[in-house]
């Protein structure tokens, strides 16, 4: 895939942690996404860290009516802790952008707040396990009819700076090349797994991923006549 992107935050971090966060601001992360949207041949959208209201409704309302389909990653929390949504956003991610999303993929905590903040159970859900104890690891499917469950071993490495966000992106890239959800989300779970292998080990803290795991590739798109 070619990804392109748009900014929402500019952030000061490591792999030991998140030292500064600023917000751009919702007039700009709008035009930023209407400018790629108008110029390239988007076949599907993932969001990640929108850090507040203002933001997530700036984004919901560039995106309603294109009927592209949409990974929603509500990143609430770095891989250290640190806060990326404020609580203020957690009704307009409900109200505004949910609505729109082929998919959400929070982790366990991350769906109890989101629950919490009275997000309905038929939401199209990837449940991720990794915060669940024990030596299995298990997602969960549970989206447009479709209820898949995914098991791996876990794999004793701090180095997964970025897992969540590898995984929601390769479950897009998996849409975007036209795979059925269960299909992309299957794809996307074992490339996940290969890339959490090859993490390169730098850094103090948690450590970036392998994302060149090798054997993961698919069929490129033809290009548009």
């Amino acid at each position: 895939m070619y990804g392109t992107s748009v900014l929402t935050l500019i952030t000061a971090q490591n792999t030991r942690g998140v030292q500064a966060a600023h917000p751009l601001s919702p007039e700009l992360v709008a035009a930023q996404l209407r400018s790629v949207l108008d110029d390239f041949p988007v076949a599907a959208v993932k969001t990640g860290a929108l850090g507040n209201a203002g933001l997530v409704r700036a984004v919901a309302d560039v995106l309603r009516g294109r009927h592209l389909p949409l990974v929603v990653d509500p990143v609430m929390l770095a891989k250290s802790g640190d806060a990326l949504l404020d609580a203020h956003a957690l009704h307009a991610l409900r109200d505004e952008l949910l609505p729109l999303a082929t998919l959400v993929t929070p982790n366990v905590p991350e769906w109890t707040a989101l629950h919490s903040a009275g997000v309905p159970d038929t939401t199209p859900l990837l449940l991720k396990g990794g915060h669940a104890p024990g030596e299995t690891v298990t997602d969960e499917l549970r989206a447009h009819g479709h209820h898949l469950t995914l098991s791996a071993a876990r794999q004793h490495t701090r180095h997964t700076h970025g897992t969540g966000c590898t995984l929601s992106a390769a479950i897009t890239a998996n849409l975007a090349h036209g795979l059925a959800l269960p299909d992309a989300v299957r794809a996307a779970h074992a490339y996940l797994q290969a890339a959490i292998r090859a993490a390169p080990g730098l850094g103090g803290g948690h450590g970036p991923l392998g994302h060149r795991a090798a054997g993961w590739t698919l069929q490129p798109r033809p290009h548009p006549t």
